[in-house]
């Protein structure tokens, strides 16, 4: 197991280099089938990405140059400013996210040229610094290398770049996050040998480049940015030791453009404070806070009626709030963020695009009807490019598949 302990600083960024295309290898008729499918899906990202920046000219020639590489290795190299847009534009199309307002904002760190589990690990690392200067979230995503035909890119594990382990007890009670306890488990065999035993002990990242085990790679402590939580009106709360990261850095979604998959592709905004405070700690299938919440509260837990768990979950997103503004990080609340979200739903419309939603996903998990979002429908359509969960990439996330070929 490689440990990672970095304290400096890493060095400016380098200048990007479009990775030279492999050579051409003989072809299956599956391979060919694939071939085309790619090149189907290049056309109309090219077409797309020429249409949407009129600068870059006309299209004939590129997709020419594009066409012939597909010919020879079933697969294509994205210019820089492809890759930009594309990550940009797959923000803008997942129906998922309430955050899309800003996704032109999103800074893309071409990391294409890393190939090592150790360099990549340094990356993620890198990323974490760079996408919270000072406290303020920066929209970011890191690009590592494409899949190629034959060649599989890199693979993160983790879920998010940032998770707490889930260690089971005796008792069958669980410390930590009960999410992660598989995944935890399935670290601990690869050789991690775990945490301190606290309801908040990072994981260590698991990287794998081609066949073999991962690489676990600790994350060094200047990189985990965390809040430890209090409340504007309660002073026992900031007892309970409660506290959560501040970067959400998905990291195990494939990020698709144009018929070209990059696995490994970590990429944050900032948290919505019902995130953390209605689901995180909330969920009965994760830290499950409410009733001690309640408790704490004097509130009479022993009818639905009491509305017992309304209450105590208002006091516990009151205190993620609090303690976000408190620490100077960047944190939005859900009625702002509904009302964003329309405005940017109307900016779509107004540019000719359709703008994908899932009502299930863009509703906040709390007062939802109290939400502009809540009280209409949205056209849920699968627009490409997208972040794509692979079925095999949810089932490693979660400690269920540990295969490094999967």
């Amino acid at each position: 197991m490689l440990t990672w302990r970095r304290s400096r600083r890493h060095a400016p960024d380098p200048v990007h280099v479009v990775p030279e295309a492999p050579p051409a290898v003989a072809r299956t008729p599956a391979d060919e089938r694939a071939a085309a499918d790619v090149e189907a899906a290049a056309e109309d990202y090219l077409r797309l990405f020429h249409a949407e920046n009129p600068g870059a000219g006309d299209p004939r020639e590129r997709l020419r140059e594009v066409r012939q590489e597909i010919a020879r290795t079933g697969t294509y190299t994205h210019t820089p400013s492809e890759l930009v847009f594309g990550a940009r534009v797959a923000w803008r199309n997942s129906g998922r996210c309430i955050g899309r307002l800003y996704w032109r904002s999103l800074r893309v760190r071409d990391r294409r040229y890393v190939t090592t589990a150790e360099g990549i690990a340094v990356e993620c690392v890198n990323h974490l610094r760079d996408a919270a200067p000072a406290r303020r979230i920066r929209p970011t995503i890191t690009v590592f290398p494409q899949e190629r035909p034959g060649v599989p890119g890199p693979r993160i594990w983790n879920e998010q770049l940032i998770r707490y382990a889930g260690y089971r007890t005796a008792d069958g009670s669980v410390v930590g996050d009960p999410r992660y306890v598989a995944f935890t488990e399935m670290l601990r065999g690869l050789g991690w040998p775990g945490g301190p035993g606290s309801p908040f002990d990072v994981l260590p990242l698991a990287i794998s480049v081609g066949e073999g085990p991962p690489l676990l790679s600790t994350l060094p402590g200047d990189a985990v940015l965390e809040v430890a939580l209090s409340h504007p009106v309660h002073s026992w709360f900031e007892e309970l030791g409660l506290r959560w990261h501040a970067v959400p850095v998905i990291s195990n979604m494939c990020l698709e453009i144009g018929g070209v998959c990059y696995r490994a592709a970590p990429f944050n905004g900032w948290y919505m404070g019902t995130e953390i405070g209605a689901r995180n700690l909330a969920d009965t299938d994760r830290y499950d806070l409410t009733p001690l919440i309640a408790r704490r509260l004097g509130l009479n837990t022993g009818t639905d009626r009491s509305l017992w768990r309304d209450y105590a979950m208002v006091e516990l997103n009151a205190a993620v709030l609090h303690s976000f503004e408190r620490a100077g990080v960047t944190m939005t609340d859900h009625h702002t963020e509904s009302r964003h979200f329309l405005m940017h739903l109307e900016r779509e419309e107004k540019a000719g695009r359709v703008c994908p939603a899932d009502w299930s996903w863009i509703v906040p998990p709390m007062s939802a009807s109290a939400t502009p979002v809540f009280h209409r429908y949205y056209e849920d359509r699968r627009m490409t490019p997208n972040f794509v969960h692979h079925p095999d990439s949810l089932e490693r996330g979660l400690g269920r598949s540990c295969g490094p070929g999967s």
